[in-house]
């Protein structure tokens, strides 16, 4: 399947993306086909490394993130996010095993499960989390600095999953199976 808008290189893309596609290459060694869609747009692009850099940064862990996102992913029937992130996972730590069960919003671990339920609870709902929910993340002994980045990690990876499902981003990381019809 071809993608919707074209995937660009550091050569073809608007002036104001290529210096931004050229950390992108460097941080992964490749260009991903997510960020050379995004690409066309300089401003989009922006937005959508400066987010990943800040919650890179952030107090939630990488492996805690990537779970967050396979789960998200595949709520949203996002192949090409549930892929680059099962990977990534694998990269920051997680076992097979962890990132199927992310997937499925699971966990051996008491705090990453309560994470996962929160994360999932956001997009069930729309946001539209009360009290209870936020109480079992500090229950699960997350601080509010940490509450408000598992929320910034849903918001992302929301962006990512409708940025390569809307423009059918060709999938350039070994498949992974959604476990759920989005």
């Amino acid at each position: 399947m071809n993608s919707r808008v074209p995937l660009v290189s550091a050569t073809d893309a608007p002036a104001g993306s290529r210096a931004l596609l050229d950390a992108v290459h460097g941080a992964f060694a490749t260009t991903p086909n997510m960020f050379r869609v995004v690409a066309n747009s300089p401003a989009a692009l922006q937005a959508m490394w400066g987010f990943f850099g800040a919650l890179g940064g952030g107090a939630i862990p990488a492996r805690l993130g990537e779970q967050i996102a396979v789960a998200v992913a595949d709520r949203n029937g996002c192949d090409y996010c549930l892929a680059a992130h099962t990977a990534l996972g694998r990269k920051a730590g997680a076992s097979a095993a962890e990132m199927s069960a992310a997937q499925a919003g699971e966990s051996a671990d008491p705090a990453t499960a309560a994470a996962l339920r929160f994360a999932l609870e956001l997009i069930g709902q729309r946001g539209q989390v009360g009290d209870a929910d936020v109480a079992a993340l500090r229950a699960a002994g997350f601080g509010d600095g940490q509450i408000v980045e598992i929320l910034a990690q849903v918001a992302l990876n929301l962006f990512t999953n409708y940025v390569n499902i809307a423009f059918a981003t060709p999938v350039d990381f070994p498949a992974v199976k959604l476990r759920s019809a989005a």
